[in-house]
C-alpha cells in the first residue's frame, strides 16, 4: 500500500498551492469582510481546471479521480476556505450535468461550466427536508415536452449569482424513489430569490433561498431517467462529504502553519511560546490529528473511486473525522494567538468560523454517525 504522492498528484498539488497563494490568500479577508463573490477568480480557476477536476475528460472536464482531486482541494483550501467550498459544490454541479445529462444538456451546459463562464448551485435542501432529503416536496409534472416546477430551496450557495442549477423535484410517489433531478438556467422565468443570508462564515460566497414558481424546463433537462434524482444526489453527497472533508483538512492544516510560526515568534516571560512544553504537547497533537484525518479522508476517497461496496461507509467517516478534527485544530490554534487570535486582524478567527459550518453541511456529523451505525449493524458488514 503505497501512501506517497505519485508525479502528476504532486504537480497538480503545486498548481493549486501557487494558485491559493497567488489568488486567494491574499484577498480572502477582504473577500469576507465585504461578502464579496470573486466570480473572476473562479473564472481563473475554471481556466487552470479546477471547476471540472472530475468531470470526464470526453465533456471538456480533467477526468481526475476523488482521490487526485481532494488533493487538489486541500492546497487550494488552504488560501480561502469559502471560496474553495463553493468550488467543490461547483464541481459537483458540472460532474452531474456531465455523468447523467442528455447529449442536449450537456453539449448545451458543460462548455459553460467546465471553463467557469457560467457558475452552477445545487438545489436539494429546502425548509423542512434538511437531513431527511427524501422527504422534499419541490414537485416536477410532466406538460408536454416540458417539465413544471413548484416549490422552495433553502440554503444554496451561490443562488442570485450563478447562473445554472441542478434541482431535486418530486415526479413520483413519496420518498426517495419519486425523486428526480433536473438542469436549467438559472434566470428562468418563474424563479426568484431570497434575500443574501448574513452568516457567521462562508462570506465570499452567497447563501439564498431560491423559489420556483411554475418554471418550465424542457425535457433534455432532465438528468438520468424520472425517478433516479436521488440516487445522483447520493453519489454526488459521497463525493461532496469527500471534498468538505477536504476543505476542513486544507483549512486547519493552515492554522496549524499560522500557529507554529506565530509560537517561534511570540515571546513571554522571556522566552517563544515555542519553548513552554505545554504548548508544544498542544501542537503535536494538532498535527496528529491532522494527519490521521487527511489519511482517512484519502483512503474513503480511494474506496469511492474503486467503487468499493463499503464507499458511502467510508465517506461517512471520514467526513464526520475530518470536520470534527479540522475545527478542533482551528479553535486550538486561535486559542494558541490569545487575544490576537480573536480579532480580524489575524486569520484565525475566520478559519474558525469557515470550518464551522463543515460540521452540518453535506450530512450533519450525526447523521454521518447514522449511517456508521446503521452498516455496522447490517448483516456483512465487513469495515477495516
Amino acid at each position: 500500500m503505497d501512501f506517497e504522492l505519485n508525479e502528476d498528484q504532486r504537480a497538480f498539488a503545486d498548481t493549486a498551492r501557487q494558485f491559493a497563494s497567488e489568488r486567494l490568500a491574499p484577498f480572502a479577508a477582504q473577500w469576507d469582510a465585504e461578502q464579496f463573490f470573486p466570480k473572476q477568480v473562479l473564472r481563473d480557476a475554471g481556466e487552470l481546471g479546477f471547476l471540472a477536476l472530475y468531470t470526464p475528460e470526453e465533456d471538456c472536464g480533467l477526468g481526475l479521480s476523488r482521490l487526485d482531486s481532494s488533493i487538489v482541494f486541500e492546497q487550494l483550501a488552504m488560501g480561502c476556505t469559502s471560496t474553495t467550498a463553493f468550488m467543490t459544490i461547483h464541481n459537483m454541479v458540472t460532474w452531474m450535468v456531465a455523468s447523467f445529462g442528455t447529449q442536449e444538456a450537456k453539449a448545451y451546459f458543460c462548455p459553460q461550466l467546465v471553463y467557469g463562464k457560467w457558475l452552477g448551485s445545487y438545489c436539494l435542501t429546502e425548509p423542512n427536508a434538511g437531513s431527511d432529503a427524501a422527504s422534499l416536496t419541490t414537485t416536477a409534472r410532466k406538460q408536454g415536452d416540458h417539465y413544471i416546477l413548484n416549490g422552495s430551496k433553502t440554503f444554496i450557495s451561490g443562488a442570485g449569482e450563478t447562473d445554472v442549477l441542478v434541482v431535486m423535484a418530486r415526479t413520483g410517489e413519496a420518498g426517495a424513489k419519486g425523486i428526480s433531478a433536473f438542469v436549467l438556467q438559472a434566470d428562468t422565468p418563474g424563479i426568484s430569490y431570497g434575500r443574501k443570508e448574513p452568516k457567521m462564515g462562508w462570506n465570499s460566497q452567497p447563501t439564498r433561498a431560491v423559489t420556483l414558481e411554475n418554471v418550465r424546463v424542457p425535457e433534455s433537462g432532465l438528468l438520468g431517467q424520472e425517478g433516479e434524482g436521488f440516487t445522483f444526489a447520493m453519489k454526488g453527497l459521497d463525493g461532496g462529504r469527500i471534498n468538505i472533508a477536504t476543505c476542513s483538512v486544507g483549512t486547519a492544516q493552515q492554522a496549524l502553519n499560522q500557529a507554529t510560526q506565530y509560537m517561534q515568534e511570540r515571546k513571554q516571560f522571556g522566552q517563544s511560546l515555542a519553548q513552554f512544553q505545554g504548548l508544544q504537547f498542544k501542537l503535536a497533537d494538532m498535527a496528529t490529528e491532522l494527519v490521521a484525518a487527511r489519511q482517512l479522508v484519502r483512503y474513503a476517497a480511494s474506496k469511492l473511486d474503486l467503487g468499493d461496496r463499503e464507499a458511502t461507509t467510508y465517506c461517512a467517516m471520514a467526513k464526520r473525522f475530518a470536520t470534527d478534527v479540522g475545527f478542533q485544530v482551528c479553535d486550538a490554534a486561535l486559542q494558541l494567538y490569545g487575544g490576537y487570535g480573536y480579532i480580524r486582524e489575524y486569520p484565525l478567527e475566520r478559519h474558525f468560523r469557515d470550518v464551522r459550518v463543515h460540521q452540518i453541511l453535506e450530512g450533519t456529523n450525526e447523521i454521518m454517525r447514522l449511517i456508521i451505525a446503521r452498516r455496522l449493524l447490517s448483516e456483512g458488514c465487513a469495515i477495516w
